[in-house]
């Protein structure tokens, strides 16, 4: 059985794990597929993969660190989807000092298009299709560390460009983790969150 984690320390948590839930029914992968709330490390060390949600990165960050849920994901090699404040958990660097999993070649500008009065929703192109995009305090990808930002990159380990928005890079995936700065969570659109739990499928089917 796939085990996905929704990581609740702060944040749109309960959103995420509805959101998963109906996206594996969906999927018609109930006998395939679990996923409820994790917040300890030998929690997580159990889980095939995990969604950091959004909320304040500084305090989700902090708690992953003290409680050495940073070392579990990175020995473990367990793929992340990290949604608005979980793109900044997942960049190597941000402009502001706060602890990160530093696990993609990114470099994450916080509050990218302005506060919470300033949020809003906007249609965005993701995998050749329309999807409604919701931003909350978003941030964006200010620059990619690994040298590339060709769309059409499929080298492995590179970082891939998933969607721009007004010369934003608000999406990226690289190796098996995936960044976003919106809030897929908050839509009815579970095609997003179909495409990661695939994707751990895919994995263990391999393994």
């Amino acid at each position: 059985m796939i085990k996905i984690g929704v990581l609740n320390l702060q944040g749109a948590v309960s959103e995420h794990v509805e959101m998963t839930l109906k996206a594996i029914e969906n999927m018609g992968k109930n006998n395939e597929i679990v996923a409820e709330v994790v917040r300890y490390a030998n929690e997580v060390a159990e889980c095939n993969g995990i969604i950091i949600s959004g909320g304040e990165s500084t305090v989700i960050g902090k708690l992953i660190k003290e409680r050495g849920i940073d070392k579990v994901i990175i020995e473990n090699n367990i793929p992340v989807f990290g949604t608005c404040a979980g793109m900044v958990l997942l960049s190597k660097k941000t402009d502001y000092d706060q602890e990160i999993l530093g696990i993609m070649d990114i470099e994450v500008k916080r509050n990218s298009f302005g506060r919470q009065r300033d949020s809003f929703e906007n249609e965005i192109n993701i995998f050749n299709y329309s999807y409604p995009g919701v931003f909350i305090r978003a941030p964006s990808v200010s620059n990619i560390l690994n040298g590339t930002k060709d769309e059409s990159s499929q080298i492995k380990n590179q970082v891939q460009i998933l969607s721009v928005l007004d010369s934003n890079i608000i999406a990226v995936k690289q190796g098996n983790n995936i960044a976003m700065s919106f809030h897929p969570e908050l839509t009815d659109d579970t095609r997003l969150h179909e495409y990661y739990l695939n994707q751990i499928l895919e994995l263990n089917n391999d393994n």
